[in-house]
């Protein structure tokens, strides 16, 4: 049995108070003011505290579960509260989950939803107040009874007398455990034991959302809000100069217009912004701010160069090779291995700036005063949002609130916090509340775009076929893909490898997986090219790479657990049938490592009608502990659709420094029809703290989908968006 301290730096982590109803406040570093709703089977408890974030125990045993991070469909909604109600051994039915605010000065883990880590991060906490609950209970009931504590049980919310006949339900002893003191180490359960870690449970907003519930931040609504929308330059490299305000105001419908500028002094990363200065157009309905908009007319200044797609060709080109190396690795001599192999094989992969295009367009309500500003809605980061608007406004960051609405997706993009400190500095000039909306427009021409990448794989052989050599050479505007540290480092002799850095005024910003997402794709497609030329299968010769890097490894250190990564490779290989004839299907396989989890992924395609079809898919996933099958199967799944219609369809180019693609008119996203008929899930089991899920998915996706590709078309892909690039051999050199 595992023990866990309660207390860190002579300050408890959690505190306790006592409910007006009679029942016990288990208060974490979590905040927020909400009222759960009924839930049913048990009566509302007479009446709940309000305090900055908490598990709340009612006199009639129903429990309240605060979810600190923001929700953007990654289901924490709904695993965070299990992993609570597991320690604190409460039956799942009594249990209601509400979204927190942000308050990270109590809370010791950041609230922010990126890099797959809220569970991750959440673990030990979560399991610690649950825990700290349970033994707290048990306590009060020893006392009321006069008996030991290891006299009783707490199953299921309910204290049981193991010797006799008394229990008691949580709810009924809540109130007599609130005076006493917060034990310094408490036991967790081991995983053997757990009974809802694990298990398949729906989503807690389900019935909410497909019913329409109010939930996002386009839902938001406050009695006397203005609504308002923007227009920002038509190119990066420009700003405005004046527009034609007078003639705005007089619309119908619309209450002003002007310039707002949100230029931040000693900007953090998550102020990515290219168009700090804005016209800012408010009224009364969105379609009369778009007829406002259409009806602008305004003067733009020059200010730095208007890019163009050629430009950025030519620039990862040139810095590919003259470029500033921001990290890099070398093992052996891999300039004499490569002249002394028998084979040299060198490929080249490409992939154009993308798009975030969140489902729910950019939105956040604020209400600023004199010294004052609350923040409602989707966003990523609420506590970089709340210091941006800190600085921006000068508004002490005590006197700001952010409250967190679902989010309508968020890849990223919600990471950077432009639009929400657009709308605090909209409501500081009007000096009332204002929701701030854009348009699909507004948001694929502002950017925050995905960077576009160029990598060189070159690998040498034997002449017995044994993978002697390789380099991996990264560009990409504004950073390079290349992940030095991981696979295939540490599984041969002579390797090399250089993430190189380049230049842009495009704004570009963190996309699912960010980096991973290309690396896997080109990576994963030239160790299948490499496996060809060695004459090998692509799995076997993944797998004796893994030997090597588990039994003998190169150099001090890689960043993954080979043993771990040939497991999913390992798994997939048994579940698809791997090696088995399969008439008219061609297969690929891809596997990659990111965000502490390994995946592993085969794809079943076939041509139908001369196009080729994605059947099924088979996933083996590493993350340790599972939480939520339910929602562990579904992230996965969507994280392979997603993969595939990335690397198939999305590309925006430029053209004079403007996005050419404006809306999903000319932006192509996949398709229900272009989508895998069947995605089948497996999970390693082991008892290995959990880890991410969110990412992990998509970035195989992107290779296994290359590699079946060319199974079922003879033909190489090494540019995206596979459905339209010119897929011509690159920088071949056979020997």
């Amino acid at each position: 049995m595992k023990l866990v301290k309660t207390h860190y730096n002579r300050r408890s982590f959690l505190k306790v108070s006592t409910a007006t109803g009679g029942g016990m406040l288990i208060g974490f570093s979590w905040l927020t003011r909400c009222t759960p709703p009924i839930k049913e089977g048990l009566a509302i408890p007479d009446e709940w505290f309000d305090i900055n974030g908490y598990i709340k125990i009612g006199n009639t045993g129903m429990v309240t579960i605060f979810s600190p991070n923001p929700e953007i469909g990654q289901n924490v909604m709904t695993s965070m509260p299990m992993i609570v109600a597991e320690e604190l051994d409460v039956p799942w039915e009594h249990v209601v989950v509400e979204q927190g605010a942000l308050d990270e000065d109590a809370f010791k883990n950041p609230q922010f939803a990126g890099g797959s880590l809220s569970i991750k991060l959440g673990w030990d906490a979560l399991r610690m107040a649950g825990a700290t609950g349970r033994r707290m209970l048990l306590e009060a009931a020893a006392k009321e009874w006069n008996v030991a504590i290891s006299d009783l049980s707490a199953k299921d919310g309910t204290i049981t007398e193991l010797n006799g006949d008394r229990s008691i339900g949580y709810g009924e002893i809540a109130s007599k455990a609130v005076g006493l003191e917060v034990p310094e180490e408490v036991p967790l359960k081991e995983p053997k034991d757990y009974k809802l870690i694990g298990t398949f449970q729906k989503n807690v907003e389900g019935s909410k959302i497909v019913t329409g519930k109010p939930l996002f931040g386009l839902d938001f609504k406050r009695e006397g809000m203005a609504l308002a929308m923007i227009e920002h330059p038509p190119a990066f490299g420009m700003k405005v100069k004046d527009f034609n305000e007078s003639e705005i105001k007089e619309m119908e419908g619309i209450e002003d217009a002007f310039i707002i500028d949100t230029t931040i002094e000693d900007p953090a990363w998550s102020d990515v912004n290219a168009f700090p200065q804005l016209i800012a157009i408010i009224g009364k309905s969105t379609w009369r701010l778009m007829k406002a908009k259409k009806a602008l007319k305004v003067n733009w200044e020059t200010v730095s160069e208007l890019e163009n797609s050629e430009m950025h060709t030519e620039r990862l080109k040139w810095d590919l090779h003259k470029g500033e190396v921001g990290e890099s690795r070398k093992d052996g001599d891999p300039d004499e291995a490569f002249a002394k192999a028998a084979k040299v094989i060198e490929r080249s992969y490409t992939s154009p700036f993308m798009a975030h295009n969140t489902m729910e367009p950019m939105n956040f309500f604020a209400n600023v005063t004199e010294d004052k500003a609350e923040l409602i809605g989707p966003t990523q980061t609420p506590k970089a949002m709340e210091e941006s608007v800190s600085k921006l406004l000068g508004i002490p960051v005590e006197n700001i609130t952010v409250d967190m609405t679902r989010i309508g997706g968020g890849f990223g993009r919600r990471l950077y916090v432009n639009f929400g400190v657009e709308a605090a500095a909209i409501s500081k000039k009007l000096g009332r509340p204002v929701k701030l909306i854009y348009s699909r427009e507004d948001d694929m021409t502002q950017g925050t775009y995905r960077p576009t990448y160029l990598s060189t794989y070159k690998a040498g052989l034997d002449e017995d076929n044994n993978l002697i050599a390789f380099s991996a050479k990264g560009v990409g505007l504004p950073e390079g893909s290349v992940f030095p540290n991981r696979f295939p480092a540490g599984a041969v002799e002579n390797y090399t490898a250089e993430k190189i850095k380049s230049r842009t005024n495009i704004s570009t910003g963190a996309w699912r997986a960010p980096r991973s997402h290309f690396t896997a794709g080109a990576e994963q497609s030239f160790l299948d090219e490499v496996a060809e030329a060695a004459g090998k299968d692509p799995i076997d010769f993944r797998l004796e790479l893994f030997d090597r890097a588990k039994n003998n490894p190169v150099g001090e250190k890689y960043d993954y657990d080979a043993e771990r990564y040939a497991g999913v490779l390992k798994l997939v290989k048994e579940k698809a049938g791997w090696g088995e004839d399969r008439p008219g299907i061609h297969r690929g396989v891809a596997a990659y490592f990111c965000h502490h989890s390994y995946v592993a992924q085969v794809f079943d395609m076939v041509m139908a009608d001369g196009k080729p079809k994605v059947k099924k898919v088979w996933c083996a996933v590493d993350c340790g502990i599972v939480i939520n099958y339910e929602g562990a199967i579904n992230i996965i799944q969507g994280g392979v659709i997603d993969g595939i219609g990335h690397a198939m369809y999305s590309e925006l180019k430029f053209e004079n420094g403007s996005s050419v693609h404006k809306n999903f008119t000319t932006y192509q996203l996949i398709r229900h029809h272009q989508a895998p008929e069947e995605i089948e899930v497996f999970f390693v089991e082991n008892d290995i703290t959990p880890t991410g899920l969110g990412e992990p998915g998509l970035p195989p996706a992107v290779g296994a989908l290359a590699n079946a590709l060319y199974k079922a078309t003879g033909k190489r892909y090494y540019h995206q968006p596979f459905s339209t690039a010119n897929q011509e051999l690159i920088n071949i050199e056979m020997g």
